[in-house]
């Protein structure tokens, strides 16, 4: 037997071709017997569509691109998991490109997915200003935000959480926990997240009340990994900072602080309570379990997924979803004694 054709699955399953291609390309569309019965058919004749063929003529690839600023990260691997999974049940696929917080290395990757024509790209910018995003989204390549809202009026789509509540809720939780003295791990300021983040934390600082008002110190490093973590320990610690409270903004940061302080001899949270950023899945299985905001990583890159499938938004208001975080209390925040 020759190579298998649509038409030839149509007919041994008894059905049309255009129930055959939906079952191929829009599958949640036909009813369940029936695609179960094209199903059936494409097995027992050993069908294997012509992807390449289909792309020529559709213009563009099932494939969906997806930047990350690092894909060491936890958080951004459940979140590409998340996005994984959404795109294969609607009949994509998922290319992961790692920008490592660079606005060159990020525009590598926009030029590498635009030439092959892939079906849209999902991105985490780089920097504070989407520009980048911007400019390919304005040449016809599909483009939604993650983690990150957009900007009225800038045409683009976006997936992302309120970082200036969750900001808020860390520090307001270590206030109420009787602490005073907050330092605030930062990465990049340059990076929208870390500076909502911080936003928020200082809110909560002015609104605290109570006969003692609380100090509140920045912390700014290069990264957002353990190593620059312990690196910002080694600062606070060598510069003999006063602090009994440390908010990161992100779960890395505040582990590597913690593995500083440790080797120093101090304790988490005697000497210092500590609450992270992302609930990334092993914050509760640290030695020290660590409070952190949580943010549905999984959820992020499914929406973002689902926003880029659907229809194209206009270029006035956003098309936008933003989530609420959460704070998730565990030992390494206990109360001031």
């Amino acid at each position: 037997m020759g190579e298998v054709s649509v038409k030839d699955v149509a007919k041994h399953a008894g059905v049309s071709l255009g129930t055959v291609s939906n079952v191929l390309n829009r599958p949640e569309i036909v009813r369940e017997a029936t695609r179960e019965k094209v199903l059936a058919a494409i097995e027992e004749l050993g069908f294997v569509r012509n992807d390449a063929a289909r792309q020529l003529r559709e213009g563009r690839s099932r494939s969906i691109g997806l930047i990350v600023l690092d894909s060491t990260n936890p958080f951004f691997t459940e979140l590409a998991r998340g996005a994984e999974r959404a795109a294969l049940e609607r009949g994509h696929t998922l290319v992961l490109g790692n920008s490592d917080n660079s606005s060159a290395r990020e525009r590598d990757y926009l030029d590498l997915f635009e030439q092959q024509r892939v079906f849209g790209v999902l991105i985490v910018p780089a920097h504070a200003s989407p520009e980048q995003a911007a400019e390919y989204a304005e040449r016809g390549l599909r483009t939604v935000l993650v983690d990150r809202a957009p900007d009225p009026g800038s045409g683009l789509e976006g997936i992302s959480v309120d970082d200036v509540e969750g900001g808020r809720l860390a520090v307001r939780h270590l206030l109420d926990g009787g602490r005073r003295r907050v330092l605030f791990l930062a990465g990049p300021l340059g990076i929208r997240q870390v500076s909502q983040r911080l936003e928020g934390a200082r809110a909560a600082i002015a609104e605290a009340d109570g006969e003692e008002p609380p100090t509140f110190r920045v912390l700014e490093g290069p990264e957002m990994t353990i190593e620059a973590g312990r690196a910002l320990g080694a600062q606070a610690l060598d510069a003999g900072l006063e602090f009994d409270a440390i908010f990161a903004s992100n779960d890395l940061l505040a582990i590597g602080f913690m593995r500083e302080m440790r080797e120093r001899g101090l304790s988490v949270p005697e000497d210092a309570a500590v609450v992270g950023y992302d609930d990334i899945p092993y914050a509760a299985m640290l030695q020290m379990p660590l409070t952190s905001i949580r943010q549905p990583a999984a959820q992020i890159g499914a929406a973002a997924v689902e926003l880029l499938l659907g229809p194209a938004a206009d270029t006035g208001e956003p098309n936008a979803t933003m989530f609420k975080p959460e704070i998730v209390v565990r030992a390494s925040s206990g109360p001031a004694v």
